[in-house]
């Protein structure tokens, strides 16, 4: 379908989605309703105003049953998960709860009693779990996001499969409150999103520190800008592994070279600490913790879990704390080593999956093939590291290839950085549909937080004084309207021509570009701005309000105003103007 559109009034959108929705597969969905509409407080930004989401249904949502995907499970919660509550006051609109592997237990999309979730270009192939459901109403463009949770790779693996973006932050990094976990102390909240840029603007809206949630802990984001020149590591010959399936091999190899391309040096590391600790999660006193999660329901109630669950969480039952200690021990001596293997590259680079199966593979094979779906992604969370799964390429048989960057808690914008260059650089499609990658841009100063400001004159795109906003890393977030209170003026005596906007009543809607600044380059940016232009607060069409350009009404004296053109383009183009003039760093400042 069609990329939404997310300046669309929210009941037409919902209508889009229903339709849509009714169409897809209905395995995607646990619950699909009620909507919970995003805040609307015009007093304060909201960064995902417009946008729908859903979220994987071991995550509780006030008002839905959270099943963990076993319905006998089933209860209903009063207080949505902190990362719900956080999404619902940046503006986003809830649509429905997804489907997953039950308990959060695979990564596969089949082990659900709502139906196993069909990948998204090919519904003989499995979509990837356990976060099945989030993952591929994102490729098909049902939402614009969604949340799953990651434990061995299950924010990361549907991502591959299924040609989008999956941002594994670091561990407490995003609060787990209100969310059923798989294996508490590793668990986290991964988002789902068709390009990188998106991944981060949700990761902005939702990280931080939670009392709710005792495994939440204060990370600073790396602000270090990605270096031009780079080393990523591969995974030594002994360790890269795509059990026989050349296509995913082949499309390894074109994404190191694509890398190389980008200015990378490959370098193999030694992957066996990584390898060893991707096994111990099932095959150690880990496997524990997947039974304390559910301990008490799972003794009544066992003979309700499905088969294969069953006996991964029924495992749990034979480790004591003696062997639990063991484990942490060998842990941490596999993390002391990975750091060593790693501190030669910037990046680790991994295919997301080394393969993919069809439903009926996975169902003559349910646990080694699991396996072998999390042999790159198994360690991520035990090791403390941050990853982001980002597409790679669609194989010789139609179906998606992903890679996966990998580096310390705390590199998501440096990965997302990096990710975005190679996303652009593939020249796929978002998801499913036929629209292209987004440029590539840099993250790293989006660290210390951002700031929406809307341009209305000469700063709007291939204006003259748009690089004052690139140079500072801004970027366009959406061309849209001021509310219908404002009036737009061409002011006299001013060469090039200058416009002046005014709040006032009655007024008309005018056009504006809506540009997200790094907040430590917003106070350089205002002092460009000569009297009688400053910054206040704007009213845009979707009653949310952002910083911009207004004008002092005294300037407006023998003003001609210009309000029925409905912009500046409008009207610079009925006067026939010739083109702006072009970039030059001593131009003088216009709003």
């Amino acid at each position: 379908m069609p990329r939404p559109d997310t300046r669309e009034p929210l009941a037409l959108r919902l209508a889009r989605f229903e339709q849509a929705a009714a169409n897809a597969a209905p395995a995607i969905w646990i619950s699909r309703g009620p909507v919970v509409a995003g805040d609307t407080d015009a007093s304060q930004p909201r960064p995902l105003a417009g946008k729908l989401f859903a979220v994987k249904d071991n995550i509780d949502v006030a008002g839905y049953p959270t099943t963990a995907g076993c319905p006998d499970f089933a209860w209903r919660p009063e207080q949505s998960a902190t990362v719900v509550q956080k999404l619902l006051h940046a503006g986003a609109s809830l649509v429905g709860k997804t489907n997953l592997d039950q308990f959060a237990c695979g990564l596969v999309g089949t082990r659900s009693p709502y139906g196993a979730v069909p990948n998204a270009f090919n519904p003989a192939y499995i979509s990837g779990g356990s976060s099945s459901g989030s993952a591929v109403s994102v490729a098909l463009g049902l939402v614009d996001f969604s949340l799953g949770t990651d434990t061995a790779g299950s924010g990361r693996v549907p991502a591959g499969l299924n040609n989008i973006v999956g941002l594994k932050p670091s561990r407490g990094l995003l609060s787990t409150a209100g969310i059923l976990p798989a294996c508490a102390h590793i668990d986290c909240p991964s988002i789902f999103t068709r390009s990188v840029a998106e991944a981060v603007e949700v990761l902005l809206c939702v990280a931080g520190v939670d009392s709710r949630d005792p495994w939440s802990r204060a990370l600073s984001l790396d602000g270090r800008a990605f270096p031009a020149r780079f080393r990523f590591g591969i995974p030594d010959e002994a360790h890269l592994q795509f059990f026989g399936d050349q296509q995913a091999e082949a499309a390894f190899a074109q994404a190191c070279a694509r890398l190389r391309e980008l200015g990378g040096e490959m370098l193999p590391i030694d992957y066996a600490p990584l390898a060893d600790a991707a096994t111990a999660l099932y095959e150690d006193a880990w496997v524990a913790e997947r039974y304390a999660a559910i301990r008490p329901y799972f003794d009544a109630h066992a003979d309700t879990v499905d088969p294969v669950v069953r006996s991964i969480i029924d495992k749990g039952r034979q480790y004591d704390a003696a062997q639990l200690f063991d484990a942490m021990q060998d842990m941490a001596a596999w993390r002391q080593q990975a750091m060593a293997a790693m501190q030669d590259i910037d990046v680790l680079v991994v295919p997301t999956a080394p393969t993919i199966y069809t439903l009926q593979e996975i169902a003559e094979e349910p646990i080694a093939r699991n396996r072998n779906l999390g042999l790159y992604t198994n360690s991520v969370n035990l090791l403390d590291l941050a990853a982001i799964a980002v597409p790679s390429s669609i194989r010789a048989d139609g179906l998606p290839f992903g890679i996966t960057l990998i580096g310390p808690a705390g590199s998501e914008l440096r990965l997302a950085e990096l990710a975005a260059r190679y996303h652009a650089a593939t020249g796929l499609r978002l998801g499913v549909s036929q629209d292209p990658v987004p440029p590539a841009r840099d993250f790293t100063a989006l660290a210390g937080g951002t700031i929406r400001v809307a341009v209305v004159g000469a700063h709007l795109s291939g204006m003259p004084l748009n690089w004052q906003l690139l140079e500072r890393g801004a970027h366009l977030l959406a061309s849209t309207q001021t509310a219908a209170c404002y009036r737009l003026y061409e002011l006299a005596n001013t060469s090039p021509p200058k416009p002046g906007l005014l709040r006032v009543a009655p007024g008309a809607a005018i056009d504006v570009e809506i540009w997200q600044m790094p907040l430590a380059a917003y106070g350089s940016f205002v002092a460009l701005i000569p009297a009688p232009l400053g910054i206040g607060s704007i009213e845009l069409d979707d009653g949310s309000l952002v910083q911009g350009f207004l004008c002092e009404s005294h300037a407006l004296h023998d003003a001609r105003d210009i309000t029925e053109f409905g912009g500046w383009r409008a009207w610079l183009a009925a006067r026939a103007l010739p083109a702006p003039a072009a970039h030059s760093s001593n131009a003088a400042s216009l709003p």
